[in-house]
Protein backbone atom coordinates (compact mmCIF):
# COMPACT_ATOMS: atom_id res chain seq x y z
CA UNK A 1 0.00 0.00 0.00
CA UNK A 2 0.92 3.36 -1.06
CA UNK A 3 1.56 5.97 1.80
CA UNK A 4 1.31 9.56 1.29
CA UNK A 5 3.41 11.99 4.30
CA UNK A 6 2.94 14.73 2.65
CA UNK A 7 1.36 17.41 4.69
CA UNK A 8 -0.01 21.28 3.45
CA UNK A 9 -0.53 24.12 6.27
CA UNK A 10 -0.34 27.28 6.56
CA UNK A 11 0.15 28.10 3.09
CA UNK A 12 3.53 26.06 3.17
CA UNK A 13 4.11 22.27 1.68
CA UNK A 14 5.71 19.67 2.88
CA UNK A 15 7.13 16.17 1.99
CA UNK A 16 6.51 14.46 5.07
CA UNK A 17 5.74 15.92 8.64
CA UNK A 18 9.23 16.17 10.09
CA UNK A 19 11.32 19.54 11.46
CA UNK A 20 14.27 19.83 13.65
CA UNK A 21 13.60 21.52 16.59
CA UNK A 22 15.10 24.79 17.30
CA UNK A 23 17.85 24.85 18.43
CA UNK A 24 19.32 21.62 17.23
CA UNK A 25 21.26 21.53 14.14
CA UNK A 26 20.57 24.82 13.37
CA UNK A 27 22.28 27.31 15.15
CA UNK A 28 25.04 27.79 11.69
CA UNK A 29 24.41 28.11 7.90
CA UNK A 30 26.31 24.88 7.70
CA UNK A 31 23.55 22.95 10.06
CA UNK A 32 20.91 24.46 8.33
CA UNK A 33 22.42 23.17 5.51
CA UNK A 34 22.47 19.63 6.69
CA UNK A 35 18.93 19.91 7.46
CA UNK A 36 17.97 20.91 4.01
CA UNK A 37 19.72 18.20 2.62
CA UNK A 38 18.12 15.82 5.03
CA UNK A 39 14.74 14.00 5.26
CA UNK A 40 13.58 16.63 7.17
CA UNK A 41 10.09 17.83 5.26
CA UNK A 42 11.01 21.36 6.75
CA UNK A 43 13.85 22.93 8.82
CA UNK A 44 13.71 25.98 11.45
CA UNK A 45 16.57 27.86 12.70
CA UNK A 46 17.81 28.47 15.95
CA UNK A 47 15.77 31.00 18.41
CA UNK A 48 17.21 34.27 17.93
CA UNK A 49 18.10 37.03 19.69
CA UNK A 50 18.24 40.77 18.89
CA UNK A 51 22.51 40.43 19.65
CA UNK A 52 24.49 37.36 18.83
CA UNK A 53 24.61 35.49 22.13
CA UNK A 54 27.73 32.94 22.89
CA UNK A 55 25.11 31.20 25.27
CA UNK A 56 26.07 29.80 28.78
CA UNK A 57 29.17 28.26 29.84
CA UNK A 58 30.10 24.44 29.18
CA UNK A 59 29.35 21.96 29.88
CA UNK A 60 25.61 22.43 29.52
CA UNK A 61 24.47 19.31 27.75
CA UNK A 62 24.75 16.28 29.04
CA UNK A 63 23.21 12.95 26.84
CA UNK A 64 21.07 10.18 30.06
CA UNK A 65 19.45 7.22 29.95
CA UNK A 66 16.35 8.63 28.94
CA UNK A 67 17.50 11.78 27.29
CA UNK A 68 19.21 14.88 27.79
CA UNK A 69 19.84 17.86 30.36
CA UNK A 70 20.34 21.04 28.98
CA UNK A 71 20.88 24.62 29.62
CA UNK A 72 22.07 25.81 26.40
CA UNK A 73 21.26 29.80 27.02
CA UNK A 74 20.29 30.57 23.48
CA UNK A 75 23.26 30.38 21.91
CA UNK A 76 22.81 32.13 18.22
CA UNK A 77 24.28 34.42 15.88
CA UNK A 78 21.61 36.97 15.85
CA UNK A 79 18.50 37.31 14.20
CA UNK A 80 20.70 39.78 11.25
CA UNK A 81 22.42 36.28 10.48
CA UNK A 82 19.42 33.92 9.83
CA UNK A 83 17.20 36.73 8.46
CA UNK A 84 20.22 37.32 5.81
CA UNK A 85 19.79 33.45 5.29
CA UNK A 86 16.21 33.57 4.78
CA UNK A 87 16.95 36.10 2.17
CA UNK A 88 19.13 33.97 0.27
CA UNK A 89 17.29 30.77 0.51
CA UNK A 90 15.46 29.29 -2.46
CA UNK A 91 12.00 29.42 -1.18
CA UNK A 92 10.65 28.18 -4.61
CA UNK A 93 12.54 25.16 -5.14
CA UNK A 94 13.46 24.07 -1.78
CA UNK A 95 11.73 22.80 1.38
CA UNK A 96 10.00 24.97 3.78
CA UNK A 97 11.53 27.14 6.27
CA UNK A 98 10.86 28.62 9.70
CA UNK A 99 12.35 31.04 11.66
CA UNK A 100 12.46 30.61 15.53
CA UNK A 101 12.43 33.96 17.50
CA UNK A 102 13.63 34.65 21.57
CA UNK A 103 14.14 38.36 22.38
CA UNK A 104 14.86 38.99 25.48
CA UNK A 105 12.79 41.87 26.14
CA UNK A 106 9.36 43.00 25.01
CA UNK A 107 11.45 46.11 22.69
CA UNK A 108 13.68 43.03 21.35
CA UNK A 109 10.99 40.74 20.08
CA UNK A 110 8.76 44.10 18.47
CA UNK A 111 12.16 45.41 17.00
CA UNK A 112 12.93 41.23 15.38
CA UNK A 113 9.06 40.59 14.48
CA UNK A 114 9.35 44.01 12.41
CA UNK A 115 12.52 43.25 10.53
CA UNK A 116 10.86 40.11 9.28
CA UNK A 117 7.77 41.80 8.56
CA UNK A 118 9.17 44.00 6.51
CA UNK A 119 11.51 41.19 5.02
CA UNK A 120 8.37 39.96 3.84
CA UNK A 121 9.69 36.64 2.78
CA UNK A 122 7.76 33.38 2.78
CA UNK A 123 8.12 32.00 5.93
CA UNK A 124 6.72 30.72 9.28
CA UNK A 125 7.94 32.14 12.40
CA UNK A 126 8.27 30.88 15.40
CA UNK A 127 7.83 32.65 18.46
CA UNK A 128 9.70 31.57 21.60
CA UNK A 129 7.54 32.30 24.92
CA UNK A 130 9.57 29.31 26.76
CA UNK A 131 12.81 29.29 27.06
CA UNK A 132 14.03 27.78 30.75
CA UNK A 133 17.48 27.93 30.14
CA UNK A 134 18.37 31.94 31.00
CA UNK A 135 19.42 32.90 34.63
CA UNK A 136 17.19 35.27 35.81
CA UNK A 137 14.71 35.62 32.84
CA UNK A 138 11.42 33.79 33.84
CA UNK A 139 9.44 31.89 30.93
CA UNK A 140 6.76 34.37 29.74
CA UNK A 141 4.75 31.68 29.04
CA UNK A 142 3.86 30.97 32.67
CA UNK A 143 2.63 34.36 32.67
CA UNK A 144 -0.60 34.84 31.04
CA UNK A 145 -1.23 37.97 31.14
CA UNK A 146 2.81 39.01 30.24
CA UNK A 147 1.86 36.38 26.90
CA UNK A 148 -1.44 38.66 26.25
CA UNK A 149 0.14 41.40 26.10
CA UNK A 150 3.09 40.58 24.32
CA UNK A 151 1.06 38.91 21.28
CA UNK A 152 -1.01 42.00 21.07
CA UNK A 153 1.92 44.43 20.37
CA UNK A 154 3.76 41.37 18.06
CA UNK A 155 0.64 41.29 16.26
CA UNK A 156 0.87 45.18 15.14
CA UNK A 157 4.28 44.88 13.82
CA UNK A 158 3.80 41.28 12.10
CA UNK A 159 1.12 41.42 10.06
CA UNK A 160 0.84 37.87 9.05
CA UNK A 161 0.56 34.80 11.15
CA UNK A 162 3.04 33.28 13.02
CA UNK A 163 3.37 30.98 15.74
CA UNK A 164 4.83 30.74 19.38
CA UNK A 165 6.35 27.67 21.36
CA UNK A 166 5.19 26.47 24.64
CA UNK A 167 6.59 25.74 27.76
CA UNK A 168 4.78 22.21 29.12
CA UNK A 169 1.53 23.23 31.11
CA UNK A 170 0.74 20.13 33.84
CA UNK A 171 -2.70 20.90 34.70
CA UNK A 172 -6.02 21.69 33.09
CA UNK A 173 -7.05 24.83 34.15
CA UNK A 174 -3.66 26.09 32.99
CA UNK A 175 -4.09 24.89 29.44
CA UNK A 176 -7.57 26.48 29.26
CA UNK A 177 -5.98 30.06 30.36
CA UNK A 178 -3.14 29.72 27.50
CA UNK A 179 -5.64 28.37 24.88
CA UNK A 180 -7.79 31.42 25.78
CA UNK A 181 -5.19 33.59 25.50
CA UNK A 182 -4.04 32.29 22.30
CA UNK A 183 -7.96 32.20 21.10
CA UNK A 184 -8.20 35.96 21.65
CA UNK A 185 -4.82 36.65 19.13
CA UNK A 186 -6.23 36.21 15.45
CA UNK A 187 -2.86 35.95 14.33
CA UNK A 188 -1.65 32.88 16.05
CA UNK A 189 -1.73 30.24 13.17
CA UNK A 190 0.14 27.02 14.95
CA UNK A 191 1.12 26.61 18.45
CA UNK A 192 4.44 24.21 19.35
CA UNK A 193 4.40 22.13 22.47
CA UNK A 194 6.29 21.52 23.60
CA UNK A 195 9.86 22.81 25.07
CA UNK A 196 12.19 21.24 27.06
CA UNK A 197 10.28 21.02 30.93
CA UNK A 198 12.55 22.97 33.02
CA UNK A 199 14.91 22.97 35.52
CA UNK A 200 15.48 19.77 36.29
CA UNK A 201 18.01 18.12 37.88
CA UNK A 202 20.46 14.91 36.67
CA UNK A 203 22.96 13.88 39.18
CA UNK A 204 26.12 11.68 37.99
CA UNK A 205 26.21 8.93 40.89
CA UNK A 206 29.95 8.31 40.96
CA UNK A 207 31.16 11.84 40.90
CA UNK A 208 28.61 12.97 43.04
CA UNK A 209 27.87 15.98 41.01
CA UNK A 210 26.15 17.38 38.76
CA UNK A 211 26.23 16.96 34.94
CA UNK A 212 26.05 20.54 33.44
CA UNK A 213 27.72 24.01 34.76
CA UNK A 214 24.90 26.52 34.67
CA UNK A 215 22.17 27.40 37.13
CA UNK A 216 24.46 24.71 39.51
CA UNK A 217 23.09 21.94 37.45
CA UNK A 218 19.56 22.82 36.77
CA UNK A 219 18.68 22.50 32.95
CA UNK A 220 16.01 21.60 30.58
CA UNK A 221 15.10 18.19 30.11
CA UNK A 222 14.32 16.44 26.92
CA UNK A 223 13.87 12.90 25.31
CA UNK A 224 11.91 9.71 26.58
CA UNK A 225 11.69 11.72 30.01
CA UNK A 226 8.73 14.35 28.25
CA UNK A 227 6.82 12.43 25.84
CA UNK A 228 4.03 11.64 28.33
CA UNK A 229 4.21 15.45 28.79
CA UNK A 230 3.93 16.52 25.10
CA UNK A 231 1.38 14.48 24.03
CA UNK A 232 -0.63 15.44 26.80
CA UNK A 233 -0.24 19.50 26.03
CA UNK A 234 -0.28 18.17 21.94
CA UNK A 235 -3.58 16.75 22.58
CA UNK A 236 -5.25 19.34 24.44
CA UNK A 237 -4.07 22.48 22.48
CA UNK A 238 -5.03 20.53 19.37
CA UNK A 239 -9.05 20.27 21.03
CA UNK A 240 -8.69 23.55 22.68
CA UNK A 241 -7.97 25.42 19.50
CA UNK A 242 -9.53 24.49 16.51
CA UNK A 243 -8.60 25.70 13.08
CA UNK A 244 -4.98 26.47 14.69
CA UNK A 245 -1.94 23.83 13.54
CA UNK A 246 -0.15 22.21 16.55
CA UNK A 247 3.41 21.50 15.86
CA UNK A 248 4.09 18.27 18.46
CA UNK A 249 7.62 18.35 20.19
CA UNK A 250 8.65 16.01 22.97
CA UNK A 251 10.52 12.56 22.58
CA UNK A 252 10.22 11.59 19.45
CA UNK A 253 13.17 9.10 18.80
CA UNK A 254 11.16 7.08 16.11
CA UNK A 255 8.42 6.69 14.06
CA UNK A 256 6.06 5.23 16.87
CA UNK A 257 6.52 8.66 18.80
CA UNK A 258 5.91 10.57 15.64
CA UNK A 259 2.58 8.42 14.83
CA UNK A 260 1.50 9.01 18.27
CA UNK A 261 1.79 12.68 18.52
CA UNK A 262 -0.19 13.36 14.92
CA UNK A 263 -2.90 11.11 16.44
CA UNK A 264 -2.76 13.24 19.51
CA UNK A 265 -3.48 16.03 17.05
CA UNK A 266 -0.12 17.39 15.48
CA UNK A 267 0.02 18.31 12.04
CA UNK A 268 3.96 17.94 12.05
CA UNK A 269 6.65 17.14 14.55
CA UNK A 270 9.87 18.76 15.35
CA UNK A 271 13.00 16.31 16.16
CA UNK A 272 14.97 17.40 19.14
CA UNK A 273 17.59 15.08 21.36
CA UNK A 274 17.62 12.37 18.99
CA UNK A 275 18.90 14.54 16.05
CA UNK A 276 21.31 16.06 18.86
CA UNK A 277 22.60 12.15 19.29
CA UNK A 278 22.60 11.04 15.94
CA UNK A 279 22.63 13.46 13.66
CA UNK A 280 20.47 14.15 10.32
CA UNK A 281 20.63 10.43 9.55
CA UNK A 282 17.63 9.50 11.92
CA UNK A 283 15.15 11.56 10.30
CA UNK A 284 15.45 8.84 7.33
CA UNK A 285 15.09 6.08 9.84
CA UNK A 286 11.80 7.71 11.63
CA UNK A 287 10.44 8.40 8.24
CA UNK A 288 10.79 5.35 6.85
CA UNK A 289 9.34 3.65 10.18
CA UNK A 290 6.23 6.00 10.21
CA UNK A 291 5.28 4.55 6.68
CA UNK A 292 5.98 1.32 8.14
CA UNK A 293 3.74 1.93 11.03
CA UNK A 294 0.93 3.10 8.20
CA UNK A 295 0.98 0.20 6.07
CA UNK A 296 0.66 -2.08 9.15
CA UNK A 297 -2.39 0.38 10.52
CA UNK A 298 -3.84 0.84 6.73
CA UNK A 299 -3.60 4.18 6.73
CA UNK A 300 -2.83 5.85 3.53
CA UNK A 301 -2.32 9.95 4.58
CA UNK A 302 -1.83 11.47 8.12
CA UNK A 303 -5.37 12.77 7.88
CA UNK A 304 -6.45 9.15 8.28
CA UNK A 305 -5.90 9.53 11.88
CA UNK A 306 -4.48 12.95 13.03
CA UNK A 307 -6.32 13.84 16.26
CA UNK A 308 -8.40 10.06 16.27
CA UNK A 309 -7.13 9.16 19.62
CA UNK A 310 -9.38 7.48 21.36
CA UNK A 311 -10.59 7.88 24.93
CA UNK A 312 -11.93 5.04 27.10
Amino acid sequence: MTVDLAVAWLGIQMDNPLINASGVMCRTVEELEALRHSAAGALITKSCTLEPRKGNPEPRYASTALGSINSMGLPNAGYRYYLDYARRYDHEHDKPLLMSVSGMSLEDNLEMMAAFDEAALPVLVELNLSCPNLPGKPQIGYDFEASARLLAEVSKVYRRPFGVKLPPYFDPVHFGEMADVLDGCPSIGFVTCINSIGNGLVIDLERESVVIRPKDGLGGIGGDYVLPTALANVREFARRLPGRHVIGCGGIRSGREAFMHILAGATVVQVGTCLYEEGPACLTRIRDELVCLMQDKGYRTLADFRGCLRTL
